[in-house]
């Protein structure tokens, strides 16, 4: 299993003195101390309304928003990413989950064909520092940055000041970044990935979650994740899971952006909630076995197939 200490933890030069212990606490407890991040995406009931959450091929309990934290509390991940209000009304019932809060979000209705994307800023970091203070196990932030949108400036002015509040009082930031709008003509190219994760390490976010690139025939997407990779630094580059695929396509999938993109971690959502409970449960485990214990994609799916069981 990976590992790394506290002294090991590279701590931003923006995390005030008072505030380093804490930043090293959610850092560790956000990574299983290992470093990676699994991030079980649970934004989507205001990004995609409810799209991913009822219809065919979907599981009847996703219905339910509870869904999410009861898959989060008996499965294994490192943080359940949802908006604020979302986390206020059912986490004080799931207190051993790490949260990460979404400060911004927007619906899908809007196409970019009729207006580049924005995605507002609901409220401000006190919010989320008050939650914190009344008992939410927070630790950390995250926001959407839509590269190449004629929004982008002030996506990016919110972001970086979300950054700095954040960073000052130990919350780890989580950069959603995604080049979308009129001037995107490709938004997997991998070039254009990589520059998004760029920007993301100048704002100083300690993650940056990314659409994979799409393959060609020259190159496989896992290899072309590895310019982004690069480029983002010591800014820690996962993987958004996109739309639900069979167990063992994602999972080969996820251990090939490890270990030949060179990601250190994942950003799951639909893949993992669209099932039923039971088996959203063991896909954490066997998303986590890779993420953080270096399982191989056949041993992982062992776990998911329930052949094998899995903990930290």
């Amino acid at each position: 299993m990976p590992s790394i200490t506290r002294e090991q933890v590279l701590v931003p030069a923006d995390v005030l003195a008072g505030a380093r212990e804490v930043y090293l606490d959610n850092y560790l407890a956000a990574t299983h101390g290992t470093g990676r991040l699994m991030l079980f995406a649970c934004d989507q009931k205001i990004e995609h309304l409810n799209d991913d959450f009822y219809g065919e091929g979907i599981a009847e309990e996703d219905a339910e928003p509870e869904h999410l934290f009861r898959i989060g509390s008996q499965g294994v991940v490192g943080v359940l990413a949802g908006q604020r209000g979302l986390v206020a009304k059912y986490a004080l019932d799931y207190p051993d989950i790490n949260y990460l809060v979404k400060i911004n979000s927007k619906t899908h209705l809007v196409k970019t064909s009729q207006d580049d994307p924005y995605s507002p800023q609901l409220y401000d970091i006190q919010t989320v520092l008050d939650l914190r203070d009344n008992g939410v196990n927070v630790v950390g932030v995250g926001y959407t940055i839509y590269i190449g949108s004629e929004y982008e400036s002030q996506m990016m002015i919110e972001a970086g000041q979300l950054i700095a509040d954040a960073h000052s009082q130990g919350l780890l930031v989580v950069l959603w970044m995604y080049p979308r709008g009129k001037a995107v003509a490709n938004e997997k190219d991998p070039h254009l990935i990589a520059g998004a994760a760029g920007v993301a390490v100048c704002l100083g976010a300690d993650f940056v979650k990314v659409n994979p690139p799409k393959g060609t025939d020259e190159a496989s997407s896992a290899e072309l994740l590895k310019e982004a990779s690069m480029a983002a630094g010591r800014t820690g580059l996962v993987c958004a899971g996109g739309s639900t695929v069979d167990a063992k396509t994602f999972l080969t999938q996820l251990w090939d952006q490890i270990h030949v993109g060179g990601a250190i971690g994942n950003a799951t959502g639909r893949n993992i909630h669209q099932r039923p409970l039971d088996e959203a449960v063991r896909l954490t485990k066997a998303i986590s076995a890779i993420t953080l214990n270096d399982y191989s994609a056949e041993d992982a799916l062992a776990i998911f197939e329930g052949k094998a069981d899995y903990s930290l």
